[in-house]
């Protein structure tokens, strides 16, 4: 009978693939929450919506991105095969640097702008503020997505 050993390298793998997982899975359903929240009749859907935002987005997308580049660069740098220097791990990092900027610098204040105004009861802006950031997660998402094909194929290498 042979026991399987884990590596330290299988378990950052494993953690880091968890954390994308995370990460876009759980884009993708707010993604589609934020759709169907615009096409709601209610009101109070916007501001319901916006409020789930601001406990998800600190709680759970938040530590998912910072797991996926920590686990990342740590993979990187603890494996004797892969380096800095790889188009594929170059990539990755550019797809995942333009995603987090566009998260920080443009999801947050949509997010922001549109919980504001649905909570000064002006729904024509809360809703346009809504489509905004919905246009904003969809960019981060193929992002992400694209950034996952690099690294499940590795170009380059």
């Amino acid at each position: 009978m042979t026991v399987a050993t884990q590596t330290l390298y299988d378990w950052l793998l494993f953690l880091h693939v968890l954390a994308a997982m995370i990460w876009i899975g759980g884009g993708a359903m707010l993604a589609v929450t934020a759709a169907r929240v615009l096409r709601d009749d209610d009101r109070e859907a916007i501001a319901r919506f916006t409020a789930s935002l601001s406990a998800l987005g600190p709680r759970l997308l938040a530590p998912a991105t910072i797991a996926v580049a920590a686990l990342g660069i740590w993979l990187v740098a603890d494996s004797p095969t892969w380096s800095f220097g790889r188009l594929w791990v170059q990539l990755g990092l550019g797809l995942f640097g333009a995603a987090f900027v566009l998260g920080a610098a443009h999801q947050s204040r949509a997010a922001l702008a549109a919980t504001r105004a649905a909570e000064r009861g002006d729904a024509d802006e809360s809703r346009r503020q809504l489509r905004r950031w919905l246009w904003g997660y969809r960019l981060i998402l193929a992002l992400l997505v694209a950034a996952a094909w690099d690294m499940t194929t590795k170009p380059g290498l």
